[in-house]
């Protein structure tokens, strides 16, 4: 009886030994299953790692891109100035509006003679001339509003003013006029503008003279705030 006893107590410990075998094995495996055969908790973890990345780096350029459209200008200054005065008015238009500027030059320069200067422009303008411009605006059309500055010649705008508006179509677009003169203001250039843009929004100008171009400041500063567009 007790060998009995003794056989069977040996058999119920080697059961016992072999299914915490089993179990001890079946931890350190990975389970498989249809929805992750194949799979590892590495593999998982560098996915994971991956995906958070990918969205830190979205955010980051995202943020970049708000901060460059917002750096964008969407005004230019655009001016043909001879003897400085007009050039004085719009650095101030720039410094206080923050637009974009363009200089109209000639691609054949003017005289620096003065006297000379008036025989050429009278003969420009019987000849109905387009004095052709040096180099070209860059994203033109990215441009809403256009403050378009000349000094008054024989009462109208120089004829290079002419062949800026013959070569940018400002369709759509807000024009604010500036002048500068001895005391002829705009004459009747503002309707000549409005005729030669009529699909066109043009506003009230800013006439100086040429005693004041040298410091324009407050006058630019009332003018823009009278239009509205005022920083």
């Amino acid at each position: 009886m007790r060998k009995i006893f003794v056989v069977i107590m040996a058999c119920t410990m080697l059961f016992a030994l072999g299914a915490c075998g089993n179990a001890a094995n079946g931890s350190e495996e990975y389970p498989v299953s249809e929805t992750n055969a194949g799979e590892t908790p590495a593999v998982e973890e560098e996915t994971s790692a991956e995906e958070s990345a990918s969205e830190e780096t979205t955010e980051v350029i995202s943020e970049s891109e708000t901060e460059n459209t917002e750096a964008v200008a969407t005004e230019l200054v655009v001016y043909f100035s001879w003897s400085g005065n007009t050039e004085a008015v719009a650095a101030e238009i720039q410094i206080q509006t923050g637009a974009d500027s363009f200089r109209i030059v000639p691609v054949e320069p003017y005289t620096d003679d003065y006297d000379s200067l008036l025989d050429i422009a009278q003969e420009e303008q019987r000849n109905d001339a387009r004095p052709e411009i040096s180099g070209s605006i860059e994203n033109f059309d990215s441009y809403e509003v256009i403050y378009l500055g000349y000094p008054n010649w024989w009462g109208d705008m120089p004829m290079i003013l002419y062949s800026f508006l013959d070569d940018y179509d400002l369709s759509g677009k807000t024009i604010v006029p500036f002048v500068t003169s001895g005391g002829s203001g705009f004459s009747n250039t503002i309707s000549t503008i409005e005729t030669m843009e009529p699909d066109a929004n043009v506003l009230e100008g800013l006439s100086v003279g040429s005693s004041q171009a040298a410091n324009p400041g407050s006058a630019v500063t009332d003018w823009l705030n009278k239009i509205g567009l005022a920083e």
